[in-house]
């Protein structure tokens, strides 16, 4: 098989995972309301956070393979960073003339709901960037340590979401060293009937005893502190998460289908349905919508909701009205830099 054929077997595989779980994440935000009215909610809840954002973080390394220096990764920190810029401000001014939300902070330093992503892949990338000159073990190594040891710091997890950016900062650079190529030969059938069957477990399993998990250890947003954990070896709990979130998110891979689909073409516009599923979470959250789910039925018709809306957010209209937003232009900027640093240089 050639590089190239392998590259781009790669890239189908990698997309139709993006998708299925920019599904995960949009039912995960909706059945969030949910959690503490029903204990099966509650446990689809806690299995979709033990593989998700893991997950979406190593995706996202995977796809900064090609990206990450030169032009091509000064592009992406100046897209990410108006992105950033054009959704906080959007959410705040939302949240002051629509849903008139009281006490209520508005900070650019402080990552409005799941804005939080964006601040720190900005911040992956710089991170990944410094760590060039060490081994891809040596970087695994190194954001492993950082991520236990930013638990310590007594500071506001959530500020310009610091804590987030180092507690997953190992999937993202093991995102990028990764090699589909070991995975493709390990992906048989029999291992993927495996995956599903030891998902299904992990779920059971979080059924009947995970409701002492807290879930801001798998938010990652909060230190050791704020989770009322002052004792030394409070470390030794994220590192235990850390091994969860592995075994969860290596199981979750035998139910993404290798062969190029829809699925795979909606793959390529997760971006939009990421930015902008939020602003139909905050109108169902402001809505009197979860006060008529109390019924099973009613659960699942939110669930098929919110994969419904999945698709309908990843359609290629949804990209031709709102890329102005969503993917903003930024070569106007180089061309800006370019002639400031030449007049400069005369």
């Amino acid at each position: 098989m050639s590089a190239t054929h392998l590259n781009q077997r790669g890239e189908t595989f990698f997309l139709n995972l993006r998708f299925l779980l920019i599904v995960c994440v949009f039912i995960g935000n909706a059945i969030e309301p949910l959690i503490s009215r029903m204990d099966g909610i509650h446990s689809l809840y806690m299995w979709i956070f033990t593989f998700h954002m893991p997950l979406f973080v190593f995706v996202t390394g995977y796809f900064a393979k090609s990206s990450l220096t030169g032009e091509a990764g000064r592009k992406v920190l100046l897209q990410i960073g108006m992105q950033y810029i054009i959704f906080q401000t959007l959410y705040s001014v939302l949240d002051i003339t629509v849903f008139q939300v009281k006490n209520i902070q508005h900070s650019f330093f402080a990552p409005y709901l799941l804005l939080w992503f964006l601040a720190s892949h900005f911040c992956w990338r710089l991170v990944l960037l410094s760590l060039r000159k060490c081994s891809p073990l040596q970087q695994i190594a190194i954001s492993v340590l950082l991520g236990v040891l930013v638990g310590y710091l007594q500071l506001d997890g959530t500020w310009l979401s610091f804590s987030r950016t180092f507690v997953f900062l190992p999937f993202f650079i093991a995102g990028y060293h990764f090699s589909f190529a070991a995975l493709e030969k390990f992906l048989t059938r029999k291992v993927r009937v495996t995956g599903m069957m030891l998902s299904a477990g992990l779920f059971l399993v979080l059924y009947l005893g995970g409701g002492n998990l807290i879930p801001g250890w798998l938010y990652g947003n909060m230190t050791y502190m704020q989770l009322d954990h002052h004792e030394w070896y409070a470390g030794l709990i994220r590192l235990s998460l850390y091994l969860l979130q592995l075994f969860a998110g290596a199981i979750f891979l035998s139910f993404v289908p290798a062969k190029e689909s829809r699925l795979t073409d909606f793959g390529r516009r997760t971006l939009y349905v990421f930015l902008l599923h939020g602003l139909i979470i905050r109108v169902a959250a402001a809505s009197p919508l979860y006060d008529y789910i109390h019924t099973g039925a009613a659960t699942l018709g939110l669930i098929a909701g919110a994969v419904i809306l999945t698709v309908l957010l990843s359609q290629p209209a949804v990209r031709k009205w709102t890329s102005p937003a969503i993917e903003p232009p930024v070569q106007w900027v180089v061309e800006l830099e370019r002639r400031a640093l030449g007049q400069f240089n005369h």
